[in-house]
């Protein structure tokens, strides 16, 4: 089924310590932002592109987009003051399609199937987003002590993308607009309006690079993918 995608890539990631948006390090030859929009770009599902920049950066994304000939990265929207916003900004431009995802920027590794799979999950249910099974024991912790350990078995990692209805997300997200309330991701303001969230099963290789130590693991994750080309 065809979807729109709406990246957020207007943050500029201080827990890097880049010195620069995390969107622009380089990984072999080419920006995080770069990798990410290609799986998109490969996809024949995907049908546009917005993605959601800094509005100082605008110009800078434009020339990638170009020179890295990313022809369904139509549109580029000014993001907000919280990601929340940003994305909704996004959600305003999309025009082509029921289904809509929404995909971090820093995070180049999630593969096609995983979106077929979500986008087939979110049309039956209206929501669903890629997670993966929690694998450490989970404590929950207060003033520096242990409170309780939580049962890890109904736990799970949420990744992205996020996949739902255009209308349902951008009701959601409305919704929480004039409650002010600010959620962790975007199928908690799902979650807040009521609705159901599916799971779909990710990769644990689909990272979110946030921190200088996942540039450690991208680089391998990189270098594994290349030695299981044919």
């Amino acid at each position: 089924m065809n979807y729109s995608v709406v990246i957020p890539a207007a943050g500029q990631g201080k827990r890097m310590q880049a010195g620069q948006n995390k969107q622009f390090i380089e990984l072999e030859g080419k920006p995080v932002i770069i990798h990410t929009l290609a799986i998109f770009e490969a996809d024949e599902n995907c049908k546009e592109i917005i993605v959601v920049a800094n509005q100082r950066e605008t110009e800078q994304v434009k020339s990638l987009l170009v020179a890295h000939k990313l022809s369904k990265a139509t549109k580029i929207v000014a993001g907000g003051s919280e990601r929340q916003q940003s994305v909704y900004n996004g959600l305003k431009a999309v025009e082509e399609s029921e289904i809509v995802l929404v995909h971090d920027g820093a995070r180049p590794f999630v593969e096609e199937k995983h979106l077929n799979n979500l986008v087939n999950k979110a049309k039956t249910i209206g929501a669903a987003t890629l997670a993966v099974p929690v694998k450490d024991t989970i404590k929950r912790v207060d003033a520096d002590f242990v409170v309780e350990t939580m049962e890890r078995s109904s736990l799970w990692a949420i990744q992205t993308p996020q996949a739902f209805h255009l209308s349902l997300i951008k009701q959601a997200h409305k919704e929480a607009e004039i409650a002010n309330f600010l959620g962790t991701d975007d199928a908690s303001l799902v979650e807040q309006s009521g609705q159901a969230v599916a799971i779909v099963s990710g990769d644990y290789l689909n990272i979110k690079l946030t921190t200088p130590e996942d540039l450690v693991f991208a680089k391998a994750i990189m270098e594994t993918k290349r030695r299981e080309k044919p």
